[in-house]
């Protein structure tokens, strides 16, 4: 299950009310051959009451096995770590625990939740927040088979050093990085991918990344033994159903090439089953 398209690549199609979960799960089945999802809240609504229950649990959970779909990433937005105010911190916290259930009830093998802040530091008093949190998520994703932890994503997330930082501190087999491939500041891209990518439980492979380094940053990636999946994401918002093909293709045809090289091989024939050489 080495390709996905992470639903965020059809928030144009979404805000247009052209688009809902599951819409995109029959996109992902029959438009795009794949046996994965790989879902961001925002798609189901942007209401977290009208869908974080276990009436829609079930439902959505059903419409993933009708298609035969693993759920290889559950993306939260709205639930991050920090946040000022010590209310909003708490709000936030139990609704990242009903996400974590959520996600739990679907079967997903990984979530991510935002750490937050603003600016390139975390204070002290983030970082505790932070690091506690993060251990506390890691616990409950233990229990239930999966990995949770931040993305590559915006205010300090997108410092290496901070990243690093966290992974280490956390220190849990079921903490994990959503790896942004070549979203960082204050460092070389490269650098940033290579820094974090034994962490890497997951990964957004934006359309720059596709037509300007595709097989170097896959390549990083293989080389620090990555076995999760290439989740294509796409950001204009714009003729979303043809760019995200292009973007799936372009993928598709650098793992046939690993596969090729040897870098890669079949596991069950199919291009989804794509998997990296033990070397």
């Amino acid at each position: 299950m080495n390709i996905s398209i992470a639903s965020f690549a059809f928030h144009g199609l979404k805000a247009a009310g052209m688009i809902d979960v599951f819409g995109y799960l029959e996109t992902c089945r029959y438009r795009y051959q794949l046996r994965t999802a790989d879902i961001w809240n925002g798609l189901i609504d942007s209401d977290p009451e009208k869908y974080l229950n276990d009436d829609f649990a079930r439902k959505l959970k059903t419409a993933l096995q009708e298609r035969e779909l693993a759920l290889v990433n559950y993306h939260a937005d709205g639930c991050h770590l920090w946040e000022d105010d010590p209310a909003a911190r708490e709000r936030n916290r139990a609704l990242a625990l009903r996400h974590l259930k959520f996600a739990a009830d679907l079967g997903a093998k990984t979530v991510r939740i935002d750490a937050g802040g603003k600016g390139t530091e975390f204070t002290s008093e983030q970082w505790d927040v932070i690091i506690n949190g993060y251990k506390e998520y890691c616990r409950f994703a233990e229990d239930h088979g999966m990995k949770v932890g931040p993305e590559s994503h915006w205010g300090p997330e997108l410092v290496p050093d901070n990243m690093e930082r966290i992974a280490t501190s956390v220190d849990s087999k079921a903490f994990g990085i959503l790896l942004h491939i070549g979203h960082w500041e204050n460092a070389p891209i490269e650098e940033g991918d290579r820094r974090l990518a034994k962490w890497a439980m997951h990964t957004h492979v934006d359309q720059k990344t596709t037509e300007t380094r595709l097989e170097s940053a896959m390549k990083i990636l293989l080389d620090a033994g990555y076995k999760g999946c290439w989740g294509v994401e796409h950001h204009s918002g714009k003729n979303e159903y043809a760019e995200v093909e292009v973007q799936l293709a372009m993928v598709r045809r650098q793992l046939r090439r690993f596969a090729q090289q040897g870098v890669v091989q079949y596991e069950r024939g199919g291009i989804n089953d794509l998997i990296p050489v033990d070397r």
